[in-house]
């Protein structure tokens, strides 16, 4: 890991929040920590993801969450289209990546582009 916490600002809090509440829950990825005014999302714990509200949001930007293996990209995949993000690649091998790399993306609703990877051999 390189990378403490990443922090994005987005134009409705609460739209983003009920968004990655959705879509990250197949993860094992929750809402731990929140005060009105941020919300952190992580593990174990830890809140290495915040959503903080603005009126010009910081993206759009690449966002990608390790799922543990590819029914999980699926999930994810699945609960982000139904909270209502717009598909931007549907679950698949990316070999020009890396030859196991699976991934799945879909926009969030500031148009941030958000993705759930397992880079596993399949199962």
């Amino acid at each position: 890991m390189i990378l403490d916490h990443v922090s994005i600002r987005v134009r409705d809090l609460d739209r983003s929040r009920a968004f990655y509440a959705a879509a990250l829950a197949p993860l094992g990825i929750g809402i731990l920590m929140e005060d009105g005014s941020a919300v952190g999302f992580g593990k174990d714990r830890r809140p290495q993801f915040w959503l903080n509200p603005g009126s010009t949001p910081s993206g759009p930007v690449h966002l990608a969450f390790v799922a543990a293996n590819r029914a999980e990209v699926h999930a994810f995949h699945a609960a982000a289209l139904a909270a209502g993000g717009k598909d931007n690649g549907p679950p698949g091998l990316r070999p020009q990546y890396h030859r196991d790399y699976y991934g799945a993306f879909v926009l969030d609703p500031d148009g941030n582009n958000a993705e759930a990877v397992c880079r596993l051999p399949e199962a």
